[in-house]
């Protein structure tokens, strides 16, 4: 086995049981939520709780992150959010659980991830050659599906065998399990400039805003994401609210939701990583997009009684953004300066958490007023639009007929 894949085989191994614990309580807490408000509107805030501090430090934070050495910032981010998770347990363990305080660890964490992720993708094409990028981006997809699928249904079970003190602890010990992966491997930074001195952040913010702008294609990729994301964020944070309220589900009802969600990633995921496709990732991306918004259109307008078609949908939705992220993550890995790459990165982060924070706060409280199908059909239609019109912009045909993978 090459070196680069024995390194990317530790660091998996720690980033799947991570990601798991993290996933457990991720829904955990998104069960509990639900069950004791029963509220479109607390999940949109705690949501939001979530985004917000990725959406205003990830732009700055990414300048740190192409100065910092990436392995050691993946590491105190790791910490840093597992404390987190300590102190919210801590209130569970004291029965002192206010809902504010869990907005306010939920925004710490994201502040966390908001150092973490730009690292963790940008140190990427440092250690796999170009032409196995979309497969380890396919194998990622993949540990994201495995903690999909078994995390809402392990959070199910947890929430009703154990305390939450007991199910928050499981992500404290998987935060330390992938800080051991870390520790055990070397990742590479890129090469920078002799005459570097202290950062000024505005300037290196205004280079990675530099990358996208200068490179029409891609401008034109970023402005078509972040309008979709304006609608995918609040329907995605509606679903337990969907498969309660209208399908008249309950837990176990709603695992099996993001287990659908999950297996169509997985499945995407997987073929990604061992077929090699001849087709534009800039194709697969418009075509994704519309697949989703169909499947959310669609739900929108099922009976009461259409739950498992409902469940069928959101598998093939799971498919269409296993597919749409994968194939991002190539765009940029292969058009822009590993240098600049951390805050491309992280632009790209806030720009998709700007539209999604304005749209968790419209839709959380209008699906309360309109009810949440019609939220799901507003948001399926509006994507259609967005995907349909991706296809006649000039400079993203442009990049379809000139990358071909």
């Amino acid at each position: 086995m090459q070196d680069w894949k024995r390194i990317f085989g530790i660091i998996w191994t720690g980033q799947l049981i991570s990601t798991l614990s993290s996933s457990i309580v991720g829904y955990a807490v998104v069960f509990w939520l639900s069950i004791e408000t029963k509220s479109a509107g607390v999940l949109a805030l705690a949501t939001i709780a979530a985004l917000l501090p990725q959406m205003i430090t990830g732009p700055f934070s990414g300048v740190f992150v192409d100065r910092w050495d990436r392995k050691r910032t993946m590491i105190l981010a790791d910490i840093f959010i597992a404390a987190c998770t300590l102190i919210m347990a801590l209130m569970f363990l004291k029965n002192n659980v206010h809902i504010s305080f869990i907005y306010l660890l939920l925004a710490m964490r994201s502040l966390g991830s908001s150092f973490h992720v730009p690292a963790m993708q940008a140190s990427v094409p440092l250690l796999a050659p170009e032409s196995e990028l979309m497969r380890v981006s396919g194998i990622n997809q993949i540990i994201q599906s495995v903690s999909v699928i078994a995390g809402p249904a392990l959070a199910a079970l947890l929430i009703t065998a154990l305390d939450m003190i007991w199910v928050l602890m499981i992500d404290v010990a998987g935060a330390l399990i992938a800080i051991t992966s870390l520790l055990i491997v070397h990742i590479p930074n890129p090469a920078r400039a002799e005459n570097e001195t202290k950062p000024n952040v505005l300037k290196e913010l205004g280079t990675g805003l530099g990358e996208i702008y200068n490179h029409r294609g891609l401008l034109w990729l970023f402005i078509i994401i972040v309008l979709a994301h304006f609608f995918i964020m609040p329907v995605a944070a509606l679903f337990p609210l969907m498969t309660i309220s209208h399908f008249n589900g309950g837990t176990y009802q709603m695992s099996i939701v993001e287990v659908c969600w999950g297996a169509g990633m997985l499945a995407g995921g997987a073929f990604l990583g061992i077929k090699r496709l001849r087709v534009a990732e800039i194709t697969i991306i418009t075509f994704t997009f519309l697949i989703t918004g169909l499947t959310f259109l669609f739900s929108g307008i099922l009976p009461e009684s259409g739950f498992y078609i409902f469940a069928g949908l959101t598998f093939a939705g799971g498919i269409s953004m296993a597919l749409y992220s994968a194939s991002f993550m190539v765009v940029i890995q292969t058009n822009v300066d590993m240098a600049v790459m951390g805050r491309v990165f992280s632009i790209y982060g806030s720009l998709t958490l700007l539209p999604s924070v304005f749209g968790l706060l419209q839709t959380g409280f209008i699906a309360d007023a309109i009810g949440v199908p019609n939220a799901f059909i507003i948001s399926g239609a509006a994507i259609i639009l967005i995907a349909v019109w991706a296809f006649f912009i000039p400079s993203l045909r442009a990049m379809t007929a000139k990358k071909v993978i």
